[in-house]
């Protein structure tokens, strides 16, 4: 178990990291990633600055503690690791709601958010299988 919650959480951290760096370098939806600025019609938002600044410091960031202080096996490595798996459900959830679509990425992302969740609070001793 311990294993998989790092793979996870070090996977989160380095997908959300780049990919909110590549939304960063091109906050008008072009380059690598080929972003519509028709998908935010429905946001507050009029290009994608703000949400790839939320996603790379945030999801990856979050993220990247996690792994951080899972490597130095840190008490506080699975309450890091339930944060980040949170903060990547509420990321996914409110990218449903602002942009009024889903994708079958988004839904695999959010059950592994929830599984990161899960596995964490399980480690920390809370639940027992």
């Amino acid at each position: 178990m311990k294993t998989l919650l790092f793979v996870l959480i070090s996977f989160i951290a380095v997908t959300a990291f780049t990919s909110g760096l590549l939304i960063i370098s091109s906050p008008d939806g072009g380059g690598l990633m080929n972003l519509q600025l028709s998908l935010l019609k429905n946001s507050p938002f009029k290009n994608f600055l703000i949400p790839g600044l939320v996603l790379t410091v945030m999801v990856g960031g979050t993220n990247l503690l996690a792994v951080f202080f899972n490597i130095q096996r840190a008490a506080s490595r699975y309450n890091w690791a339930m944060a980040g798996g949170l903060i990547l459900s509420v990321w996914i959830i409110a990218q449903m709601v602002l942009l009024s679509a889903a994708s079958w990425l988004q839904f695999v992302y959010l059950g592994i958010g929830l599984l990161v969740i899960l596995i964490a609070y399980q480690l920390k001793g809370k639940w027992a299988v």
